[in-house]
């Protein structure tokens, strides 16, 4: 502890937290509950939360891309659980179906060791209380020549007979000749998927939805991006875990004998992820910290091997302030943080770093009376809408790339339950013709592309948003090859830690941005100043979450 020589008192250690997503929040809160650091946090946007919050419209909550809370890490999982208790009580939807919650949170406390917790909180009734996490069943399938097929895709009787004879003996043989003959050196996504699944089943389940994402063509993506997305699911996992689950099932909370991308429950904030980390950054403020919004980076000031202070202005005022910092931690794009690093960054390492590309995000909030849709699962839902929690748009003829149903996330989204609330989901760049479509256009666009597909009428829409959210993705593109220029640079600087998706330039996930948080201020108490363990998150398989 330092001493202040103008006021003789003993001086608080600080940190900077640079965003209030998942990774700022969760190095905040840590901070707090362990050591003797006082964290400030300084998000650019007017929200809480990232891309993990949660959008408000009339009552109508919208998920930005979806988030299931899930992780193999025990960590992450007991973590959430310490924010919000687990249900003890069905949720409204249980409840209308008379349906049992498979599950005993009593049991599930205990695998994660939180009975202390259990016995503090109790198991709310999600009826009567908000701060809970409801366990949601998992049901994503993809959309494909009109017809609906498992997501991960199976070769099931019910895929073979959509798929059609002919179309199915193609995809039997070029999986079989994929395993006979593997693309020994994989240097793109498209030698990944074709190893993994076939060159057929790459071309009709996964080609045209990655293009969507990524906006150029798979043959051109790093095979890093599958590596970290689907690795450990491959077709002969993906059967063998059908044929399991036909004689029995896995009730633990924690799923550890299944591949991450078949997990069958997940937790779930009853109003979505933004309830979570509007909680926590409420919590973070309790206990001292500051959480300060519309406020942005624009300078590091460096002496030596670390950051001694942090310039951010202040939207509302112009005004641009100084923060002090023992510690820094960042979720800003990797881009975005080198340029605020001045000049004295070396040239090839901000040339990289200008070069790291990103894509951007619209989700389009479509409310509706019903869907023309049939729900043709077998599985019992609300007014009988189609039990997914999200689809994904694999037809060539539409640009829409994803649909959630934001009912099978959670009841409490939807401000009535005899209505249905979807999330209409669109990749593009900033400045494109998607982007940069006016609002009401965007949703017309959007509504008639559902009309195409089949999946609604266009007199059932009721209301619609348009949401726009820049960076979602950090690709693997342009000169992520070299990145490792950039990474070496900053891990020179001791006490500056990039965390999370956009302040690693990785697509991690909400539990991976979590893990990056909680391990740097673990090397903080260990006095660590090495952080390949940090950037080693996500590339080891226990880490993997795939949406």
């Amino acid at each position: 502890m330092g001493i202040c020589s103008e006021f003789g008192k003993p001086m608080e250690r600080k940190a900077v937290i640079i965003g209030a997503g998942p990774a700022g929040l969760t190095a905040a809160y840590e901070l707090l509950t362990r050591t003797d650091i006082v964290p400030v946090v300084l998000e650019m946007t007017p929200h809480i939360g990232g891309i993990s919050r949660t959008v408000n419209f009339r009552g109508n909550r919208i998920d930005i891309g979806g988030h299931r809370f899930f992780s193999k890490s025990d960590r992450v999982m007991s973590w959430w659980l310490n924010i919000f208790p687990l249900q003890g009580a069905p949720a409204r939807d249980d409840i209308i179906l008379k349906r049992e919650v498979p599950y005993s949170p009593e049991q599930w406390y205990a695998e994660l060791a939180l009975q202390e917790k259990a016995r503090e909180a109790g198991f709310p009734d999600p009826e009567t209380s908000d701060e809970v996490m409801l366990v949601r069943g998992r049901v994503s399938r993809i959309l494909y020549l009109r017809k609906f097929f498992d997501y991960p895709i199976t070769l099931s009787w019910e895929t073979l007979s959509n798929l059609g004879v002919a179309r199915s003996l193609k995809v039997g043989f070029s999986y079989l000749y994929a395993q006979a003959f593997p693309i020994r050196e994989e240097r793109s996504l498209q030698d990944f998927f074709i190893n993994r699944f076939g060159r057929e089943l790459y071309r009709s389940f996964f080609k045209d939805y990655t293009e969507k994402v990524w906006g150029v063509p798979c043959e051109e993506i790093k095979p890093e991006w599958g590596a970290q997305r689907v690795k450990g699911l491959s077709m002969s996992k993906a059967v063998l875990h059908a044929l399991r689950k036909a004689v029995s099932r896995d009730a633990s909370l924690a799923q550890k004998e299944t591949e991450t991308s078949l997990i069958e429950r997940f937790l779930y904030p009853k109003l979505g992820p933004g309830q979570l980390w509007e909680k926590v950054a409420s919590l973070v403020e309790e206990k001292g910290g500051k959480v300060l919004t519309r406020h942005e980076v624009c300078g590091l000031v460096r002496q030596g091997r670390r950051v001694v202070e942090v310039a951010a202005r202040n939207f509302a005022t112009g005004d641009v302030r100084s923060f002090p910092a023992d510690y820094v931690f960042s979720s800003m794009p990797l881009r975005e943080l080198v340029a605020a690093m001045g000049p004295d960054v070396p040239g090839e390492v901000k040339e990289v770093a200008a070069g790291l590309p990103y894509r951007d995000f619209v989700t389009v909030g479509v409310l509706l009376n019903k869907l023309k849709v049939r729900n043709e699962s077998g599985m019992p839902t609300v007014n009988d809408i189609v039990p997914d929690n999200w689809i994904y748009v694999q037809e060539r003829d539409v640009r829409l790339g994803r649909i959630q149903i934001f009912n099978n996330w959670s009841p409490y989204m939807v401000k009535d339950a005899d209505k249905v609330w979807i999330g209409l989901e669109y990749f593009c760049n900033e400045g494109d013709d998607i982007w940069s479509m006016r609002d009401d256009d965007m949703a017309e666009y959007a509504i008639e592309e559902l009309q195409k597909i089949d999946f609604i009428e266009r007199e059932d829409v009721i209301d619609h948003v348009v949401v726009r959210v820049p960076k979602c993705y950090p690709a693997y593109l342009g000169s992520y090859e070299r990145i490792g220029v950039v990474t070496a640079h900053l891990d020179e600087l001791e006490n500056l830690f990039p965390v999370g998706r956009n302040g690693m330039h990785r697509y991690n996930n909400q539990d991976h941005s979590m893990l990056t948080a909680m391990i740097a201020v673990d090397n903080i108490l260990e006095g660590r100043t090495d952080k390949s363990n940090i950037w080693s998150v996500n590339t080891e398989r226990e880490y993997l979450e795939e949406k």
